[in-house]
């Protein structure tokens, strides 16, 4: 990929520190603050709505059976292009995300098929290759690529590429997409691509479960701490590590 090497020179950017442990996992990842705000807020019911059908128009799936769909989004001073493959390279290595709390196995070395793990990877109990009992750990969530859009449609104002996955396991969600697409004049978006990461919530079919139930509304501010220090870290990363492209080298690990 060519890079632009011309405008003005730009303010250094740190690499983040990578996951060294749960402690430091639970510290950058649920109790600190992000310094980006990126959860997307909705006046009422039909302005989620209403965002929800632009997803599912988009993306060509539906969004109306899950009972929360949560939406944040960031700014990178970077490529649309450039984003999305770095978005390629998300694995257990990943210094953006919480790896000691949950860590992410590509099954046969694939991103179409992922598992990921609470507290490292599991595959039995005890440490038995054919686990105890026939008992296994089950994945916190497992990811099955619906589809990856990496070169936009003809059609696509905007730029537009994503990754989308079906999701199970013992996570509540249903769907799973990480979609980045070109600024929006008109919404006043300054960073060259705004990247939005959005799960649709089934909590296993009831769709009132997070209205009534303490644990859901906990579980769900949890998900967003979590998901926002994910976007925060991955846009260091990215304006990391085109920094030092256009700078000529590759400098340090970025992955």
């Amino acid at each position: 990929m060519s890079v632009d090497t011309s405008g003005p020179p730009l303010a250094v950017p740190s690499i983040p520190m990578p996951s060294q442990s749960l402690v430091s996992d639970f510290w950058n990842f649920v109790a600190k603050k992000p310094k980006v705000p990126t959860l997307i807020e909705f006046a009422d019911k039909e302005q989620r709505k209403d965002y929800s059908l632009r997803i599912m128009q988009r993306l060509g799936i539906d969004v109306s059976k899950y009972a929360i769909l949560n939406i944040h989004s960031i700014g990178i001073d970077v490529p649309t292009s450039f984003v999305y493959q770095e978005l390629l390279n998300w694995d257990g290595d990943s210094i953006c995300w919480p790896n000691h709390i949950a860590q992410v196995e590509r099954m046969s070395g694939q991103l179409e098929h992922i598992q990921i793990y609470l507290f490292g990877k599991r595959k039995s109990i005890l440490g038995l290759r054919n686990g105890f009992l026939g008992l296994k750990f089950i994945p916190l969530f497992e990811l099955d690529a619906i589809k990856f859009q990496g070169v936009p449609e003809s059609s696509d104002l905007d730029n537009a590429r994503y990754l989308l996955y079906d999701c199970g396991g013992g996570y509540p969600i249903g769907i799973f997409v990480m979609y980045v697409r070109s600024w929006m004049a008109e919404r006043e978006e300054k960073e060259e691509a705004q990247l939005f990461m959005a799960v649709g919530f089934d909590f296993y079919g009831r769709k009132d479960w997070p209205k009534r139930q303490f644990v859901g509304a906990v579980w769900e501010k949890i998900h967003n701490r979590v998901t926002s220090n994910v976007l925060n870290r991955f846009k260091q990363m990215c304006e990391a590590k085109f920094y030092a492209l256009r700078r000529g080298d590759t400098g340090p690990s970025t992955r």
